[in-house]
């Protein structure tokens, strides 16, 4: 089950013989209780389980359970400890990551002497104290992610550390038919209102969201409804997903079933949409200095990211480190010009500190 984690690391143990120099893999140090598959400068820090929605797609509340939030006491103790590992970049995970706290009372609890409110706000908000990049995902479009954006750190360098101008909203599709069926939040024109906000806010803010087509009764015009609203959206960083009958979700007996063939074809189109507008944006940074975070170092060749890039899922950054005398290091942030771009990724060399950032 997903607490169990003693049996999971019991069952881990049986099977797999711990890692160790003869195996060529150094063991990540971790705090306490945790076992740590994540490189050692980043790591996600999971502040709830379960989910209290009912999407018509998705069995995970069957499976998870409804909300419940972690104590924010127990997850700033969690986050120091990743932090005195040598973590430089925290992913805030949940099923419904901004619905975290609703669920705990009561609402203040005490955290190293001070009274603390249990909501997202605070959370952030004391996580961005330690001096980390904070990055959230998997939000749910509530009004108070309003809240979260003027705290968004303006200048995303290594030394303050802070909550990234990033936005994880799995938004499934634009649609206000097929929102609805999927019973999700069916405005469109109001994610493009709050989006302009935002973007007027913090205008470096990186949106990442992810579609489903193929949805059961998904027509042609739903699907250029989806189309307009990319167009119109101008999201950073989109995947795409054809609809999967999992077995339970309540979609399955929805009517309209669309075809394979047809989902692969939409599938393809909205991706080609969206490489093509990536590929614009990315462009733009050319001649731009920023801050990367280094993931992975080869000789004169490292992979990193930029503030706007979670491991994993988004773009990355191929840095020609030529002329630096090897000192680059997985874990460190380099100052770093753009020089190429392309779909999804950039390529970059070192830069002095200063200038724009």
């Amino acid at each position: 089950g997903p607490a169990e984690e003693e049996a999971v690391l019991r069952a881990l143990a049986r099977h797999l013989p711990p890692p160790g120099p003869e195996a060529g893999v150094a063991p990540v140090a971790a705090p306490a209780g945790r076992a740590r598959l994540t490189p050692r400068h980043y790591a996600y820090l999971k502040v709830a389980e379960g989910c209290h929605h009912r999407c018509t797609f998705c069995i995970i509340p069957r499976l998870r359970g409804p909300l419940r939030s972690r104590p924010l006491p127990e997850l700033l103790a969690e986050a120091r400890a990743l932090a005195a590992s040598g973590v430089r970049e925290l992913l805030v995970v949940a099923q419904d990551t901004g619905a975290w706290g609703k669920d705990l009372r009561p609402r203040t609890a005490f955290a190293a002497g001070r009274p603390l409110r249990a909501e997202l706000r605070t959370l952030v908000q004391e996580l961005a104290r330690l001096g980390l990049w904070v990055r959230l995902h998997y939000l749910y479009p509530y009004a108070h992610l309003d809240e979260l954006v003027p705290l968004m750190a303006p200048d995303w360098g290594p030394e303050g550390g802070g909550l990234l101008p990033y936005l994880d909203l799995p938004l499934q599709h634009a649609s206000p038919r097929i929102l609805r069926a999927m019973r999700r939040p069916a405005a469109a024109e109001r994610v493009l209102e709050r989006l302009g906000a935002w973007r007027r806010e913090r205008p470096e803010l990186v949106v990442r969201s992810t579609f489903i087509v193929g949805f059961p009764g998904e027509t042609e015009a739903d699907f250029e409804e989806l189309l307009a609203f990319l167009r119109e959206a101008r999201l950073e960083r989109v995947g795409c997903f054809t609809y999967s009958p999992v077995e339970g979700a309540e979609a399955n007996r929805l009517p309209g079933a669309v075809p394979e063939p047809v989902k692969e074809e939409r599938r393809a189109r909205l991706m080609a949409l969206q490489e093509a507008l990536s590929a614009e944006r990315l462009r733009a940074l050319v001649g731009r200095r920023l801050w990367v975070l280094v993931d992975t170092v080869q000789g004169d060749r490292a992979l990193g990211r930029t503030a706007g890039d979670a491991p994993e899922v988004d773009g990355v950054v191929r840095l020609d480190l030529e002329g630096t005398g090897g000192a680059v290091r997985p874990g460190e942030f380099v100052y770093a010009e753009v020089t190429g771009a392309e779909t999804h990724d950039l390529q970059a060399r070192p830069a002095r500190p200063g200038g724009e950032a």
